[in-house]
Order: structure tokens, then C-alpha cells, then sequence
């Protein structure tokens, strides 16, 4: 299938699987946040959940993160955004932003969890009469698990609507800026997607890499001690 080998397919579907997981967990992140700070719709509309089937997008959380493995670049994926009514916060101006982190804090505290699975993984791999092989798949699939977390951490901060990250401009919009940007948002995502995979064919580097590199790579490489 498309010239991978068996090891190579297993290591896209593991990529994929951890992806998803991740995904779901953001996602149930902002439901919880906002439900816990007085605004109940993502329970109302069934996303405070665990189920995958309540948070997957058929494109963005399954086909994307394949077709993005298969081309060997950086790795992400998006789920159906959680529902949230502003108003029904407590603080709306404060919870909203909130609401919007605790995604990718979620992804930091999987990723961190992640790391010292991983050490101590590693560290078994040093006492001698361990078998090697079960830990060495479990370093290798933890460290991957580690690297995609703060991958999606890193990209859902990048301040752009519908992005987590756009919440750090959020609170300084107005009136007509802040209904303006709700307009925005509705469309926003295709317009976000348009321009980093568009960008790389006219530019000689790409600059999600570049920014995904510096950021979630160096983090990980320090997280795991590599």
C-alpha cells in the first residue's frame, strides 16, 4: 500500500491512534473547563464524553492525520469543536480564555505523563536480563506520544481563530472587533488550513515546520532527556 512496508504501516496506524486519543482528550478538556465554570451546552449536546464517536470529524480527525503521516510532515488533527455558550459563563471575558487553554494544557499534562512513562522505560532498558524488545516499542510509541502532544499543544496556540490560541487576542476585541471576530470563526478554519498547506508550495520552506520544530520538537527533546 502505497510502497510501506508492514513496520512503516503499523507506526502511521499507531501515529494516527495517539493523534485521535490526544484529539479527544482536548476536546473533552474544554467541555469540562466550561461546564465547570457554569456554562453546561457541551454536556447539553453530549461532549462531555469520553466516547470518540461524539468528537470525531471525518476529515479533520481521521483522514487528515493519515494523509499527513503518508506525506511524512508534521502531524495534527482537529475534532468537531466543542459547543460553548459565552453568556452562561460566569466571567464571560476571563472564562472564555479559560475554556480555550485548557486544550492545550490537557496536551501538556499527556505530554508530561507521557515523559516520564518514557524514562522509565528507558531506564529499564539498562538493567541487564530485561527483555529489550516489549520496552524498546514502549519508548518508541511513548516518545511518539510525547512529540504529538505538544504538537497539537503548540499548533492550537498559534492566534488564530478557531485556534485555542486566538483566545490570547480575544480578550483585548470590542464590540464590532469582538462580533466581527465570531464571524470570522465560522469559516475560519478552511481559510487556516488554505494557508499552511499553500504556503509551503510557493515558499521554499514551511513555516508550520519550522515554528512545529522549534517549539514542540526542542520541548520534547528536553521532556525525554534525548
Amino acid at each position: 500500500m502505497f510502497g510501506f512496508d508492514a513496520t512503516q504501516l503499523g507506526r502511521i496506524a499507531l501515529t494516527v491512534c495517539i493523534v485521535l486519543c490526544a484529539t479527544i482528550l482536548h476536546e473533552v478538556a474544554h467541555a469540562a473547563v466550561a461546564y465547570k465554570l457554569g456554562d453546561p451546552t457541551a454536556k447539553e449536546n453530549g461532549r462531555l464524553t469520553l466516547n470518540p464517536a461524539a468528537h470525531l470529524d471525518p476529515f479533520g480527525s481521521v483522514l487528515l492525520p493519515i494523509l499527513m503521516a503518508i506525506a511524512g510532515g508534521p502531524i495534527f488533527a482537529f475534532a468537531k469543536p466543542v459547543p460553548y455558550n459565552p453568556n452562561r459563563l460566569k466571567h464571560p471575558v476571563r472564562d472564555e480564555v479559560l475554556v480555550a487553554l485548557a486544550g492545550p494544557v490537557c496536551n501538556l499534562v499527556q505530554a508530561t505523563m507521557g515523559a516520564v512513562a518514557f524514562r522509565l522505560c528507558y531506564q529499564g532498558l539498562l538493567n541487564p536480563g530485561v527483555a529489550s524488545t516489549p520496552l524498546l516499542v514502549a519508548c518508541d510509541a511513548l516518545g511518539t506520544y510525547v512529540y504529538l502532544n505538544l504538537m497539537l499543544m503548540f499548533f492550537n496556540l498559534i492566534p488564530l481563530p478557531p485556534l485555542d490560541g486566538s483566545a490570547i487576542i480575544f480578550p483585548l476585541l470590542k464590540g464590532e472587533a469582538r462580533r466581527g471576530y465570531y464571524v470570522v470563526q465560522r469559516y475560519s478554519m478552511p481559510i487556516l488550513l488554505a494557508v499552511l498547506f499553500l504556503l509551503p508550495m510557493v515558499l521554499p520552506v514551511s513555516p508550520l515546520s519550522i515554528y512545529l520544530n522549534a517549539t514542540a520538537g526542542n520541548l520534547a527533546d528536553l521532556m525525554l532527556g534525548l
